[in-house]
């Protein structure tokens, strides 16, 4: 089995939701059972990069139609994409690209699974509830002293190793040295625990409406609250290619077709026709 680690950017609002919510959110994102951590199903992706594969391939590396004569199994597996990099506002820069030392760790497993070693020597410190790391003293998003995410004062600490995570992600997220830079202006780490309370109350939720068409007022019922991932948000996974004999093609196929139909932003989840979910995927 091949396997590379890719990275997904959301380009506007992402919503991969779970079906009805039962809480105050209509239609909520997916999120893990145990963590809570926003994710994208592998299978959302798959389907939306099937679609884009050029039609003599299509079989070959997503599987065989289900009414085919000769049904066999795709030649490219997905896992679920998880969150990395969070898109938090910020009182100064606007806003910050924020994680944790939970989901470093866990993009390390990945990347070491994937045997990616760029990021295998570097540490991932744990900062106190009311601290946050930052890359350098005069980056955007701190006074020198303190960092305000949302409502949330933290204390800023720069550590050289929160940097190199700047420096070295941004490598692989961007191609245009502006992004690098902004990667490393806004990059910070705080602590498992607020960072969980910033997934949960950081997302996206807008209200949406379906009107009546000669009166223009809402339909009985058609008010729902939705919510999704902002735009900025970073996930990241892994993907495999196997070879399947049937499919007669090589990993090296697979991949060069991934590269080519992930060149342009694909469009996942839902609500397409409202502009939600335009992404990038970055294939390391």
């Amino acid at each position: 089995m091949n396997t590379k680690l890719f990275f997904l950017h959301a380009l506007s609002p992402l919503h991969a939701g779970t079906g009805r919510g039962v809480g105050m959110i209509d239609l909520p994102i997916a999120r893990e059972k145990a963590t809570g951590i926003p994710y994208l199903p592998g299978s959302s992706l798959k389907g939306v990069l099937r679609d884009a594969a050029p039609k003599e391939q299509r079989q070959k590396i997503f599987g065989s139609d289900i009414d085919s004569a000769k049904s066999h199994a795709g030649s490219i597996i997905f896992s679920d994409l998880r969150i990395l990099l969070f898109p938090v506002r910020s009182l100064r820069g606007t806003f910050a690209w924020v994680t944790s030392p939970l989901l470093l760790r866990r993009l390390k497993r990945d990347a070491n699974a994937a045997g990616f070693t760029a990021l295998s020597g570097i540490d991932t410190p744990e900062p106190e509830d009311k601290t946050c790391y930052i890359t350098t003293k005069n980056c955007k998003i701190t006074n020198d002293r303190q960092v305000i995410l949302e409502d949330l004062e933290f204390s800023a600490e720069t550590k050289e190793s929160v940097k190199t995570w700047a420096e070295t992600l941004g490598k692989y997220l961007f191609d245009d040295a502006y992004w690098q830079d902004a990667l490393n202006a806004r990059f910070c780490i705080i602590s498992d625990d607020m960072m969980s309370f910033l997934l949960e109350t950081g997302t996206e939720v807008v209200a949406r409406i379906a009107l009546e068409e000669e009166t223009k007022i809402v339909k009985n019922g058609a008010l729902w609250y939705e919510e999704s991932l902002p735009a900025e948000s970073i996930l990241s996974g892994l993907v495999s290619a196997v070879e399947v004999a049937q499919a007669n093609i090589t990993p090296e196929e697979v991949y060069k077709t991934l590269d080519e139909i992930t060149q342009a932003p694909i469009q996942v989840g839902g609500n397409a026709t409202v502009g939600r979910g335009f992404c990038q995927l970055h294939l390391v």
